[in-house]
């Protein structure tokens, strides 16, 4: 098989299906992503340490040991799994609901991270100054904090979406390697590896990776430089 060959249905049908649930797990995990860098960056509290280290410990796991857990808590008969599907009638595991769970809680570390930096670098004093003028917490985070980090809101997002999309070990863990519904390209491409002569698809499907997440790093950087030169005019 040619290497240089077009990509079939079924390649694009892996890579659709990464960007879908590589989409999904960030949308889904933003809201968090934004709250919890937040708390870690402007809060002081017992366990304020516990969580951070429980917040970035998918960068330390192996990503299987994610999965494993994920598929221990969240199974059917998993204390969390039992109640979802007696009380909701769903199931996570093998589905590509399963497969942006585990792919959003490995890329969260990295999300969090970028927000909390940027979170970091603001001063404080123009939140104190909003404060004095009578502004409400709520109203100081949205019109001064939100505005100031994010900068930081778009590297952590791109830099999650890049992650999600080369999420391997959870996601065969927790999700199995479904074709067609939770086969993504990593997936593909250990599938491809494994098949006779599906060596010049494993290539194919290896170039594609490196060209959209290079993309993806490139519109990081290009949106965060974009984002700081407007708000330092």
């Amino acid at each position: 098989m040619n290497p240089l060959a077009p990509i079939t249905p079924l390649e694009w049908e892996a890579l659709r299906l990464s960007l879908w649930v590589a989409i999904w797990s960030v949308a889904v995990s933003l809201p968090f992503g934004v709250l919890i860098a937040w708390v870690l960056a402007r809060t002081e509290f017992p366990g304020r340490g516990l969580l951070n280290g429980i917040v970035h410990l998918p960068l330390v796991l192996p990503p299987v040991v994610v999965g494993y857990l994920l598929l221990v808590l969240l199974g059917r008969q998993g204390p969390l799994g039992r109640l979802l599907f007696d009380w909701f009638g769903v199931s996570l595991p093998f589905t590509w609901q399963g497969a942006a769970l585990a792919a959003g809680i490995m890329a969260f570390p990295l999300m969090v991270r970028a927000m909390r930096l940027s979170l970091d670098a603001i001063d404080r004093r123009l939140e104190a100054a909003a404060r004095t003028l009578g502004a409400r917490p709520v109203a100081v985070f949205a019109t001064v904090t939100l505005p100031l980090m994010a900068p930081g809101i778009v590297v952590g997002v791109i830099l999650a979406f890049a992650r999600a999309l080369g999420e391997f070990g959870a996601t065969i863990t927790f999700a199995a390697n479904i074709p067609g519904e939770t086969r993504t390209l990593p997936l593909a491409l250990y599938s491809m590896i494994q098949t006779p002569g599906g060596e010049a698809a494993a290539f194919r499907l290896a170039i594609v990776s490196v060209i959209v997440s290079l993309a993806a790093l490139a519109v990081s950087e290009l949106l965060a430089r974009r984002l700081q030169a407007r708000l330092a005019g």
